[in-house]
């Protein structure tokens, strides 16, 4: 099932973003067959989304004869991707180079943070300093407070997995048209550097200053930011447009006219001061009661064991509970194909045997 039924890719096994993007092409229907170390054989984790709706295939990558029914592997596959740093694949003899040349359509999909070539292609590093280097952290957290990690999901999942499966994608639609295969170099520092170009755009435009806080969507604006409520947890306020900010003063009982002037940035902090005197008069779940099918852009701020709980969510089967516990369902949805809501999670090599008989390798080579 889904649009990318068919599609044969070998994922050599890694952590964080290639996983992700296999999870993303495997979610859309694509046959992913995930290349586990001999080392790992047997090791099982039904609570690893990112492996889920994938076959597992151990190899020992040290020994030659494996590396061989490795490329007999990738001759039959539509794509391959890995996310080691620079130079392991060619060391092993499964470079791009030794893999086009037995698979000339093939997409070779690389996943790392700085990317296969330039100064720093091979230095380590992680999520928090690839978006330090892209602008995206400087512009996180508070007035006079250190710069707050999203999370990982800037470098590692938007502009990292993400921007792989999206990659590979377009040089598969390209495969498919000419018959020629290419590389994709995904590399976190220029998606997280991709995923700020509205900011890079407000700044040429003067709409941003580098100011922790004083900006539209940095937390400066008392009609864009998150309050604290009477029960100690929050309510998340997104009202820019006019008629939204209306509604949302409406609903909060306000009618100062300081409040009049929404854009006036000289008036902000005094705004703010007073919506958080008003939100602290009521819990997070009364304020969402108020403002339940309202306009004014108000959301409570659900905690993972809260989401999906939430009737849209319950509607939208937004998340699904297969393997005993919440788990993101499959993503985007479409019209004609049917992304199925199944996550089946496999032990590594599990697969060897059944892999094997269906691209005629041999087993006993696989170590």
């Amino acid at each position: 099932m889904g649009p990318l039924k068919g599609l044969k890719i070998l994922e050599f096994s890694g952590i964080g973003p290639g996983p992700f993007c296999g999870m993303l092409l495997a979610d859309l229907g694509a046959d992913v067959i995930r290349l586990d170390k001999s080392s790992t054989h047997g090791n099982f984790n039904k609570a690893d989304i990112h492996n889920r709706n994938k076959k597992s295939i151990t190899v020992d990558l040290k020994n030659p004869e494996s590396i061989q029914e490795v490329k007999k592997l990738i001759s039959q596959m539509d794509g391959i991707f890995e996310g080691f740093r620079p130079g392991v694949m060619e060391r092993l003899d499964l470079g791009p180079k030794e893999c086009l040349e037995i698979n000339n359509s093939l997409v070779y999909g690389r996943m790392t943070g700085w990317g296969q070539e330039g100064p720093m292609a091979n230095q380590s590093g992680h999520d928090i300093n690839y978006i330090a280097l892209s602008g995206v952290l400087d512009s996180m957290g508070r007035e006079g407070e250190n710069p707050q990690p999203p999370l990982n999901l800037v470098g590692d999942f938007g502009g990292g997995g993400m921007l792989l499966a999206v990659g590979m994608l377009g040089a598969f639609i390209h495969s498919q048209k000419t018959g020629e295969g290419q590389v994709v170099d995904a590399a976190m520092i220029d998606g997280s550097s991709l995923l700020m170009s509205m900011f890079y755009s407000f700044k040429e435009m003067g709409f941003w200053t580098e100011n922790k806080e004083s900006n539209l969507l940095d937390g400066a604006a008392h009609f864009y930011d998150t309050y604290e409520c009477s029960d100690k947890k929050h309510i998340a306020i997104g009202a820019i447009e006019p008629q939204f900010y209306k509604e949302l003063l409406e609903k909060l009982e306000i009618n100062d006219d300081d409040f009049l002037d929404q854009m006036n940035r000289s008036m902000w902090p005094k705004l703010k001061l007073k919506m958080i005197s008003v939100i602290k008069t009521k819990t997070r779940d009364e304020w969402a009661k108020i403002f339940n099918n309202s306009d004014a852009c108000v959301s409570p701020v659900l905690s993972l064991s809260e989401t999906s709980l939430h009737p849209h969510h319950v509607a939208r089967e937004t998340f699904m509970h297969v393997n005993g516990f919440t788990e993101p369902a499959p993503s985007p949805r479409f019209s004609k194909s049917r992304l199925e809501q199944n996550s089946y999670i496999v032990a590594s090599g599990e697969d060897n045997e059944a892999i094997s008989k269906e691209y005629n390798l041999d087993i006993a080579k696989l170590g």
